[in-house]
């Protein structure tokens, strides 16, 4: 296969990774390490080859090229388009919430089955080893893991990450499918808190010491439902025979009633956001008719007498919060105002109204009308003339000859503002 090497994604203990592209512009990535040191490399090339589910890392192939006159073994994969699972936790603010926690889990299960199913152990399972693709998450970096007998265990050199090691494994003792188990309750805990699960330990020493003999397990994500923190009971059993299997954990509340978990809403990114606005719940229409008073004839004075005279059940209630959404917001809510903080605005000079001579008018509000003053700043508006339309400018004119009628009839006023987006 003929393929172009580019950037670097990312880099193992034993390999780099870095994304290819094909003759044909297919996307794909490849891991690479000199010849001389690749044998966890081939032993990953060999595991992935025998492998064929939708939830491990697809095997595309493998060759050996020269870079700088040293040969150079290449593993080619399926390209990972949101990286490992490590990246989304960053991507997502330090954490994952909780139902994307039970939707991978289950995901990852379901790729441990596969793999004990064909006697092998991953041996490091962890959230930089999980990779996250366009159909789903995937289990990748297979250069730890073994084959195991019918026992399920291996007592070979044993391998990993020291704090996602079980406690057995850490003792030296034995590395089987319980092994996975543990890592995985550890992998829970890691996108729960966007660290692993024995922050406190710097050195892999003492971190192997306590997981192999203090009997201590590491602590539960405050916020997991008791669901999460009784999975991650089943996972974390010191006792490598109490763990729970894969097939057992699979029927697991956690993981099979996706749905359960709690529901979160973000904001909609811009008012395209279709989805965001399709999801809010929308209140069936009320039977009582709303009253709407008909206000007629064609002068401008005339409408505004009939809009002051009109009662207060016609007009809208805007003090009814309850069907208001945040849309987007500057930093400040709500601002308290002091009763004499609006008790009188001593004058408000109207100008570019296109009439023939300049309007002054006072106006005096009452100190009730100014509880809260809702507002938001509305910044990056140039040139505002250009983007008042022809019914702007027409209202804007009725504003003006009835402010004319309201002060030549000695009208007063009172006047309560509420600024909107």
């Amino acid at each position: 296969m003929e393929w172009k090497r580019g950037p670097v994604i990312g880099r193992g203990s034993y390999a780099t990774v870095s994304v290819a592209t094909t003759t044909t512009g297919d996307f794909f990535a490849v891991k690479s390490t000199e010849l001389s040191t690749s044998a966890f490399l081939q032993k990953e090339q060999h595991f992935l080859s025998q492998l064929s589910s939708k939830y491990i890392i697809k095997y595309m192939g493998f060759d050996v090229d020269y870079d700088d006159n040293k040969p150079m073994y290449n593993l080619f994969m399926e390209h990972a388009v949101d990286g490992t699972i490590s990246d989304v936790i960053k991507k997502q603010g330090g954490s994952l919430d909780e139902s994307l926690i039970r939707s991978y889990t289950h995901q990852i299960l379901l790729g441990l089955d596969h793999l004990h199913c064909n006697n092998l152990v991953h041996c490091d399972i962890k959230c930089r080893n999980l990779l996250v693709c366009k159909d789903g998450v995937k289990i990748g970096d297979l250069g730890c893991a073994k084959m195991v007998g019918n026992n399920g265990a291996s007592t070979s050199q044993l391998s990993g990450t020291p704090v996602f090691m079980a406690p057995e494994v850490a003792r030296g003792e034995e590395q089987g499918f319980p092994a996975d188990v543990w890592a995985l309750g550890c992998s829970v805990i890691e996108m729960a808190t966007g660290s692993n699960p024995w922050p406190e330990f710097m050195d892999p020493l003492s971190a192997l010491y306590r997981i192999g003999y203090s009997g201590d397990i590491p602590d539960f994500p405050k916020f997991l439902p008791e669901e999460g923190k009784d999975f991650l009971t089943k996972c974390l059993k010191t006792d490598a025979k109490e763990r729970w299997t894969i097939n057992e954990l699979l029927q697991h509340p956690f993981v099979c009633n996706l749905n359960s978990g709690s529901e979160t809403r973000k904001s909609p990114t811009s008012i395209l956001d279709q989805s965001f606005w399709e999801s809010l719940s929308v209140s069936e229409p009320s039977e009582e008719p709303t009253q709407v008073d008909n206000f007629s004839g064609d002068s401008p004075v005339e409408r505004i007498r009939q809009l002051v005279e009109a009662t207060l059940s016609c007009l809208p209630n805007w003090d009814d919060e309850e069907d208001w959404i945040t849309v987007r917001r500057n930093g400040i809510d709500q601002m308290d105002v002091d009763d004499g903080d609006f008790g009188y605005m001593e004058s408000l000079s109207i100008s570019n109204f296109n009439v023939e001579e300049e309007l002054e008018f006072e106006i005096s509000v009452s100190d009730a009308d100014f509880d809260v003053l809702e507002y938001s700043i509305v910044s990056n508006v140039l040139d505002f003339d250009h983007i008042i339309n022809d019914n702007f400018l027409k209202i804007r004119e009725y504003v003006c000859y009835a402010f004319r009628y309201l002060f030549s009839a000695n009208i007063v006023l009172t006047v309560k503002i509420r600024y909107f987006i």
